[in-house]
């Protein structure tokens, strides 16, 4: 019997123990865990310098109020800043509260100058934004939508890879264009880079802001610290979230200095928000993460990855459809539900997890070692097999 609420389609199996990209079951088997709570761990279970950071933080400060300066956001935002384009964040604890966040500023923003009708955000349709009241109407999803009316307005749609479609919604009341760089839930699809410098041009065209959402594709995930670097452009705004607390909850948005300029003392805030835990955690995943040869590495791996991936696919082309993805963020599109493919792993104590399209989404921790690609190959090669 459980005292939770039934929100959650939970299986069975539960874990005691998470070593690098291992988790221990209640039951003492031994998972390769290639969901990493969906892009959460990105640097495996325990770390050894995140559980160090967390400890020596323990030991002196959990948590003060915004009322107040905190050294260990002033640092960690410092890093953001001096890594990215950004010259400006603001702090919150999830990906969800980052993308609210985001639509403030960029709404915000016009109010600022004057233009207080400029506040129609412009989404992909089906997208995902997260899961509170404003997200879920952002992300345009009838199933994520229903029973949650009245429909929160203030959002427009597009359908993913229609230019038509996007020129056409935009309106004198647009805000902003807001995308994920590569759609997660959504089925692993990446936004080219050609499309991303697109998008740009028809932003500063418009002039209206760029909203790159990279709550589960940033922070290394795609080989770059964020996902649009390679394409060399610059948005106004980027929800971050996932990664960069490596298993500790930390939300952010970065912001271009223009439209920090309208985020004055009481817009916004938030109690929990940049505490000195989180923090902490923060600033020692940026160290590892923001790192050359780390960035690199993840080129290397996702590289002999996706190769092998599609080796496998054309030996079972009835059964796969496509390899998908960038960096450590891949997607398998099965002909069909992936549903009992996932299971098949889980058996062969691969765990996984479901995106839509019937994708099966792949997420290592972003130290895995190629030894444990391996394993995961082989596992997936003899699922294929029996399928």
């Amino acid at each position: 019997m459980t005292f939770l609420a039934n929100n959650y389609n939970r299986n069975k199996i539960s874990f005691k123990k998470g070593i690098g990209s291992y988790l221990v079951a209640t039951n003492g088997k031994k998972y390769l865990d290639f969901c990493s709570g969906i892009a959460v761990n990105s640097l495996g279970h325990a770390n050894p310098r995140l559980v160090k950071a967390l400890y020596k933080q323990a030991k002196k400060v959990w948590h003060v109020s915004n009322a107040f300066t905190i050294p260990e956001g002033e640092m960690l935002a410092k890093k953001l800043v001096k890594k990215t384009f950004a010259d400006s964040v603001i702090f919150q604890n999830s990906g969800t509260e980052a993308t609210e966040v985001a639509i403030k500023v960029a709404r915000r923003y016009f109010y600022s100058i004057g233009k207080p009708k400029k506040n129609r955000i412009l989404c992909v349709k089906n997208s995902f934004h997260g899961r509170t009241i404003a997200a879920i109407f952002a992300s345009g999803s009838k199933k994520m939508t229903e029973g949650f009316g009245p429909k929160v307005s203030g959002f427009d749609h597009f359908t993913f890879g229609d230019h038509n479609s996007l020129k056409k919604r935009i309106s004198k009341n647009t805000a902003a264009i807001m995308v994920e760089t590569i759609m997660g839930e959504g089925g692993i699809k990446v936004i080219p880079d050609w499309c991303l410098r697109d998008l740009r041009k028809l932003c500063n065209k418009k002039k209206i802001l760029l909203i790159l959402d990279e709550v589960q594709c940033g922070i290394g995930r795609s080989g770059d610290f964020f996902a649009f670097e390679s394409s060399k452009v610059k948005p106004d705004i980027v929800p971050i979230a996932k990664g960069i607390g490596g298993g500790f909850p930390i939300g952010a948005v970065l912001m271009n200095k223009k439209v920090s300029k309208a985020m004055v003392p009481g817009t916004h805030g938030s109690t929990f928000g940049g505490n000195p835990l989180a923090m902490s955690v923060g600033n020692e995943v940026m160290d590892i993460i923001s790192n050359k040869k780390f960035l690199k590495n993840i080129k290397n791996l996702s590289k002999y990855f996706l190769k092998n991936l599609n080796d496998i696919k054309e030996k079972y082309p009835n059964i796969i459809k496509q390899i998908r993805g960038k960096g450590l963020l891949i997607g398998i599109q099965l002909h069909k539900d992936q549903t009992l493919f996932i299971k098949k792993l889980m058996e062969n104590k691969l765990l996984t997890i479901k995106a839509a399209e019937n994708v099966i989404r792949i997420l290592p921790p972003l130290n895995v070692k190629k030894s444990e690609i391996d394993i995961a190959l082989k596992v997936i090669n003899k699922v294929c097999s029996e399928y």
